[in-house]
């Protein structure tokens, strides 16, 4: 055995070995662009009248007819529904009687005094008895305007007990039945004017902080999801549903499509195109004592060094950099969990 393999075997001359640390580790490595976002938001609503009516009784009663049903097409004066009207109609036969009676007193009152002012011409009775004449005419027109008053607010009120279309419209909802007792103004049908419609969203509130309301929303239905329609937003409510945490937001359909009815689903979605960012795989984030961050590569060097930034959001599959990485950065992707600062690396291949 020669002497200088004696000395290696017996560790009197130390030979540098290859470690780990020095082979390039194989990783991917992504070059960060920051690049403009569309964002595309669904949701799903319901086609409603843009504007509604609810048709009511004047007064209380019990109902006897609802003649129409949800979807029919009405027009202004069509009966809806009719109310029992017993007690109305022996009120209108009373008041009838004394229209009856108080026309034929005052005719009664006319004729004598027209009898008296002939009498007195003639010197045949008093002016006494021609003034009491006159009196009583005027006691009998009294009596007269009285009951035809009477006769008015009885027929009114017999035509109250039927329930008609205030205006053109198709009846959306029937809010009361027949035998159901109802009470003064207590809506009982609900109608759609012809006004244009609506398809209204449960907006989350966190949504409408994202900006400005977009000037179009592409609107399809659900059983047709290839025929495309638009609207645009023309109400928000400035209410927030408590217990959902969303708010109503009307959007206005320019272009109904043939067939479209209240009460159909429809799918909303707007496009938002946002400010540039870097957008880096799912598998960069690593984290350090101060918050989430990734591993930057030195171009020339190939050494790896923790990099903090800060996360816009989450998407499937990557993150959006709200800010910390310029644009141009060589950043590790698939292999991140591998590294530690000073970590040489390479590109695997297919990467870069």
């Amino acid at each position: 055995m020669s002497l200088v393999r004696t000395l290696i075997l017996t560790g009197l001359i130390a030979v540098p070995l290859p470690t780990l640390a020095e082979a390039p580790l194989a990783v991917e490595i992504v070059t960060a662009h920051a690049e403009a976002q569309s964002l595309s938001y669904s949701l799903t609503g319901e086609i409603r009248a843009h504007d509604t009516l609810s048709a009511a009784f004047p007064m209380g009663g019990r109902v006897i007819e609802v003649v129409v049903d949800a979807g029919t097409r009405v027009e202004k004066g069509s009966v809806l529904a009719r109310m029992d009207s017993v007690q109305q109609e022996q009120t209108l036969r009373a008041a009838e009687a004394g229209m009856l009676t108080a026309t034929a007193d005052y005719r009664q009152a006319a004729e004598d005094l027209d009898r008296q002012d002939t009498l007195l011409e003639r010197g045949a009775t008093t002016r006494i008895a021609r003034d009491s004449a006159e009196d009583a005419l005027r006691i009998a027109e009294g009596v007269l305007a009285q009951a035809r008053a009477e006769l008015d607010r009885a027929t009114k009120t017999v035509a109250e007990t039927v329930l008609l279309a205030p205006e053109d419209a198709t009846v959306t909802r029937r809010m009361a039945e027949a035998g159901q007792i109802v009470g003064a103004a207590q809506p009982v049908i609900e109608l759609a004017l012809d006004a244009g419609v609506d398809a209204v969203f449960d907006v989350p509130e966190v949504m409408l902080s994202i900006g400005e309301a977009p000037p179009e929303v592409t609107l399809n239905l659900l059983d047709t999801p290839d025929r495309t329609f638009s609207g645009r937003v023309d109400e928000i409510s400035p209410v927030v549903d408590a217990p959902t945490g969303t708010v109503s937001v009307k959007v206005a359909v320019d272009d109904p499509p043939e067939g479209l009815t209240f009460g159909e689903a429809v799918r909303g979605t707007v496009v938002r195109t946002g400010p540039a960012q870097v957008i880096l795989p799912y598998s960069a984030i690593s984290a350090t004592t101060e918050g989430p961050s990734v591993w930057r590569v030195d171009p020339e060097t190939m050494a790896v060094s923790a990099l903090p930034i800060e996360i816009d959001r989450y998407e499937t599959g990557r993150i959006v950099v709200a800010s910390g990485v310029a644009d141009g950065t060589l950043i590790v992707g698939k292999g991140a969990q591998l590294l530690f600062p000073g970590r040489i690396v390479r590109a695997a291949e297919g990467t870069e």
